[in-house]
């Protein structure tokens, strides 16, 4: 039997033949504000001749997340990634991905978790070692070279990251100028032979390492052997070659892409809140003093930064919108959505409900202490690392990383915002804020020595922007 529920109402603004396309492009946190104002939390936006429902609010992203691979398809609205990094997790399908997820379980476990730390801080380490006593450096910049470098180590081990790390990555840059999530990705132009190029060059700079990994396995722990080791559950067989170059290339893109935009946020969020940033520092201070090394129960113990990092994932969250395909009609909120349509939510809306976020345009991070825990209210509240079945396997992973830099730049460096109003720039990829230059002094302390030359830390001439060690 039809269902007689109408369509959600269209936000106003559309335009023939091309609807809200245009500013969709421009301003769409505006356009779905707009949207809420005018019909609440379920609404339609036109791209085009395509539909596009949007969803609000706690209530309709549980149906959002708990109908993904029921009745609405993840793969299909990704598939231009396909071209870059193959068939693999979500964009894989359905059944493959249950095939490949318990591999991405065993490595993300939380016994590797404590060597994942350690390479974050030694990596985050080298960096500040390299500064200068003063100087500056562009901190999106920064965080973009800084998180290939952890990345690098963590996923593919350290022997890779120094024998063919810089070559990879420079080839990466190649695959990710490739990914259009508009034009059919095998388009003659230049950008998709180039990513196509790249691909080819990475299967052969990863054969031999995969060659050696499965002729001695004894002397590797990282993600990448545990992927070596795996067996598929149905048929014991390993993991094809083309499966594991898939995964290594996906992880690595998740791995930096969104955690580097994240980690730049929570740096400049920070110095622009004086105040809370005083009390992280006196934390940080007592807690991971300068010198003491910092594990788990360390980052454990920095509640005040840990709630810092959960800000930005509320304010500043990496993907402002999540995208399914409707394979069979769906009834939400008063509304059907129906077969051929898309549906979406949209994080940078959701997370600034003041139903349930007081006063949710400031930066708060005390929001999440105990006695306020404005996150608990409902699970689907905050969505910035997902949610369901597909929510995000790395986030423990990305927040560790994002606070082991923030801990070990506080502890040894007092920093100024010199661009002070950076803004969100928008691409294909995660979004992170605009090149924000910051200026850093090295924080004097009783025989504090650089770890390269056991020089006084005070006293030198200030550098010249740093931009890769």
């Amino acid at each position: 039997m039809e269902s007689t529920l109408p369509t959600p109402p269209v936000v106003s603004g559309a335009v023939p033949v091309l609807g809200h396309v245009a500013e969709f492009r421009k301003s769409r946190t505006a356009l779905f504000e707009r949207g809420y104002e005018e019909h609440g939390p379920v609404f339609t936006i036109k791209l085009g001749p395509q539909n596009v429902a949007v969803l609000i609010g706690p209530e309709y992203q549980r149906t959002f997340f708990m109908e993904t691979d029921k009745a609405l398809n993840i793969a299909t609205p990704y598939k231009f990634l396909r071209a870059a990094f193959g068939e693999v997790l979500f964009i894989a399908g359905h059944e493959e991905y249950l095939r490949q997820r318990p591999f991405l379980t065993q490595a993300f476990r939380r016994e590797k978790m404590a060597h994942y730390i350690q390479i974050m801080g030694r990596e985050t380490q080298k960096w500040l070692d390299s500064l200068g006593d003063e100087g500056e450096f562009d901190i999106v910049a920064t965080m973009g070279w800084l998180t290939q470098n952890v990345a690098g180590s963590a996923l593919m081990g350290d022997r890779f990251q120094e024998e063919a790390g810089r070559e990879f990555w420079d080839l990466y840059t190649d695959l990710g100028k490739g990914i259009d999530p508009v034009l059919p990705p095998n388009l003659p132009l230049p950008k998709f032979w180039r990513r196509d190029r790249a691909r080819a060059n990475m299967a052969a700079v990863l054969k031999p390492i995969l060659e050696e990994r499965r002729a001695h396995p004894e002397r590797y722990d990282d993600f990448l052997q545990d992927f070596v080791n795996s067996r598929y559950h149905d048929t014991e067989a390993p993991i094809e070659d083309e499966v594991l170059m898939n995964l290594m290339l996906g992880l690595m893109f998740a791995g930096h892409e969104t955690t580097a935009g994240q980690a730049a946020w929570n740096v400049i969020l920070l110095l622009q809140h004086p105040d809370y940033l005083a009390q992280v520092r006196e934390e940080v201070d007592r807690v991971a003093p300068y010198g003491a090394p910092i594990d788990g129960r360390t980052l454990h113990g920095l509640t005040l930064l840990n709630y810092a990092v959960t800000e930005v994932e509320r304010l500043r969250p990496s993907a402002d919108i999540l995208l399914r395909d409707v394979d069979e009609a769906i009834e939400v909120g008063g509304y059907q959505i129906p077969a051929g349509w898309k549906v979406q939510v949209a994080s940078e809306v959701a997370h600034r409900l003041p139903e349930l976020f007081a006063a949710p345009d400031e930066y708060d991070p005390l929001r999440f202490a105990p006695g306020r825990e404005e996150d608990k209210a409902d699970r689907f509240s905050l969505i910035g690392f997902g949610g369901g079945g597909h929510k995000c396997m790395g986030m423990n992973f990305a927040n560790n990383e994002i606070s082991v830099i923030t801990a070990l730049l506080l502890q040894q460096f007092d920093l100024a915002l010199v661009t002070p109003r950076p803004t969100i720039a928008r691409g294909t990829g995660a979004n992170r804020p605009s090149p924000t230059i910051i200026r850093y002094r090295r924080r004097a302390a009783e025989g504090r020595q650089t770890a390269d030359d056991g020089r006084e830390a005070v006293g030198r001439r200030p550098s010249s922007v740093v931009r890769r060690p």
